[in-house]
């Protein structure tokens, strides 16, 4: 059941055409760029992915995109939804592409109580026992807290593998850490945590900074995994990048970032706009000091 989420993984950007159509190419070259750097797997249709901003058609597209150039990474496809029906319809259509497993976030918007978010997983599980599936929480983006025991409970689900733990909260994933059985997986939700979030007993990260800095950050995960001193250096040296990937929401910078090294344009649908010049200056030092320099200024 666990298909290969340790280690790195890498929430994909969906590179938008200036006209706003999906830019299947830039796609194809982002995985392509991921792979050679060094992820384990990666995650489609993500928060990064501006899954929201999505049709039905489009988010076939880019599933049908990415498995057909991920070679041998896994690919776990965001499914998530306010609601269950929509995750459950989700979730089974990813199962039907070919998905290798799904990332599903906690309802957003609708703030569950901890009773509802135990019967939305099972639920979402039992539509597909045989996907693996990712848990998502991110309270910042969906106003509810996943907390350490409604995850407990939720282990004994056979397909529910890991969860992806974008709290901020080291307490709680220090917990998680603690009661985690042996055949589940924890993986940091945010950059600059997941060297702390390695050290109290995580097995990796699904990282946004991977999408243009893949290398770097496969060294790093390795570098913490086998609790390294190297791992702090690396920290240390990448610390720069996640902070400016951090000045505006996600994908605005990271989008920034890719189209600085020529690998996608840099536009998004609305209500996102551009970076404004003070974050792409930032991205551009920071990946100046990395030296991964930009394709054009």
């Amino acid at each position: 059941m666990n298909p290969n989420c340790r280690e790195l993984g890498v929430a994909l950007a969906t590179p938008f055409l200036p006209d706003g159509a999906i830019d299947e190419p830039a796609l194809v070259r982002l995985v392509h760029h991921v792979a050679a750097g060094g992820a384990r797997f990666v995650v489609a249709l993500g928060s990064t992915g501006e899954a929201a901003m999505l049709t039905e058609a489009e988010r076939d597209l880019v599933v049908d995109t990415v498995l057909a150039h991920a070679g041998p990474l896994a690919v776990f496809v965001g499914t998530g939804a306010s609601s269950t029906a929509q995750t459950v319809t989700w979730t089974r259509r990813a199962n039907q592409l070919g998905a290798h497993g799904a990332l599903v976030v906690v309802p957003p918007y609708t703030r569950p109580t901890q009773a509802g978010l135990l019967a939305h997983f099972r639920a979402v599980a039992a539509a597909a026992p045989n996907l693996p599936i990712l848990l998502y929480n991110v309270p910042s983006r969906t106003a509810t807290n996943l907390l350490p025991e409604t995850v407990a409970a939720l282990w004994s689900e056979a397909n529910i593998v890991g969860i992806k733990e974008s709290s901020g909260d080291l307490q709680q994933i220090a917990r998680l850490a603690a009661d985690l059985p042996r055949d589940k997986v924890l993986l940091a939700g945010d950059d600059a945590l997941a060297l702390p979030t390695i050290a109290v007993g995580g097995h990796g990260l699904i990282s946004v900074a991977g999408n243009v800095v893949p290398g770097p950050m496969r060294e790093l995960i390795t570098a913490a995994l086998q609790n390294s001193p190297r791992a702090r250096e690396l920290h240390a040296q990448l610390l720069p990048l996640f902070l400016a990937l951090g000045a505006e929401p996600n994908p605005i910078p990271i989008k920034t970032a890719l189209a600085l090294h020529g690998i996608c344009e840099p536009g998004m649908r609305l209500p996102l706009l551009p970076a404004t010049p003070t974050t792409c200056e930032r991205l551009r030092a920071a990946l100046h000091e990395l030296h991964q320099e930009p394709s054009h200024a």
